[in-house]
Formats: structure tokens, C-alpha cells, sequence
């Protein structure tokens, strides 16, 4: 009985860590849309990996790094006008172990002269404690 009951703990703390680590990885996303929504692309960065590994997929093909991915949304984004307003709708978080995950999550931007939308895939990785997405698909 005693087994089953240090068993049973065991299942719930490591639910519990599980928890709270998609709660972490929505939070990132959730900073990262309001620092769009402000038209501070500096801080929407910082939900994403400083280093260039960082990989990013979009209509151009793939691009590595983290100053790279800034230049590209700057030359793409001027203005807060061309930013709009963006949300998410994150579909799923899927743990990978306890450092990495996978998130699926479609995107829509609200804008003067159109209403932008696709979908966008992450590989999110906690380094020193903190989730950061490395790597980006976006369509």
C-alpha cells in the first residue's frame, strides 16, 4: 500500500510540473502578443532563443538567428500600422520530456486594409529555466 501511495505522488507532482509548464510556454506566447500589439519588437524577441541556431521558416524559406529574425520582421513590419493587432489561438501544447516542446497555434492579424491569417508550428525549449521558442514555422 505504502508503494502504491509514493506511486500515486510520484504521477501527481510530475502532472503538476507538466502544468505548470504549459502554463510557463502560454505565458511566453501571451508576453509576446502584447509586445506585438504595443509595436515593441524587441521585446516580442525575447520570447525567442538569443543565439544563431534560432531557425525560422516562413514564406522565404528557412532563416537562422536570432538578429536575422528581428531584421526580417522590421523589414516586414515597419510600423505599428503594418504590425496590426495580432492573436493567437493556440491548438496544442505537447511536452517532449522536460526541456522541450512542440505548440500548434494558429495566428491572425487585425489590420486597417486586411485580416492576415495562418498557422504557425514551434520547437519552445526551457534554457536556464525559461521557454524560449528555437525554432518557428510560420504560414
Amino acid at each position: 500500500m505504502k508503494q502504491w501511495i509514493t506511486l500515486l505522488l510520484f504521477f501527481v507532482l510530475v502532472q503538476t510540473a507538466q502544468a505548470q509548464d504549459v502554463v510557463q510556454i502560454k505565458q511566453v506566447l501571451e508576453q509576446q502578443r502584447q509586445a506585438w500589439n504595443r509595436g515593441d519588437l524587441q521585446e516580442y524577441m525575447k520570447g525567442y532563443w538569443n543565439a544563431d541556431a534560432l531557425l525560422f521558416v516562413g514564406k522565404n524559406g528557412p532563416k537562422y538567428g536570432w538578429k536575422e529574425t528581428l531584421q526580417n520582421y522590421q523589414k516586414s513590419y515597419p510600423s505599428k500600422a503594418a504590425m496590426g493587432i495580432l492573436s493567437f489561438d493556440i491548438k496544442e501544447v505537447r511536452l517532449l520530456g522536460n526541456d522541450y516542446a512542440f505548440v500548434l497555434g494558429a495566428w491572425q492579424l487585425k489590420r486597417a486594409q486586411d485580416e492576415p491569417k495562418g498557422f504557425f508550428t514551434l520547437l519552445v525549449q526551457k534554457i536556464d529555466g525559461q521557454w524560449l521558442v528555437v525554432a518557428d514555422h510560420s504560414s
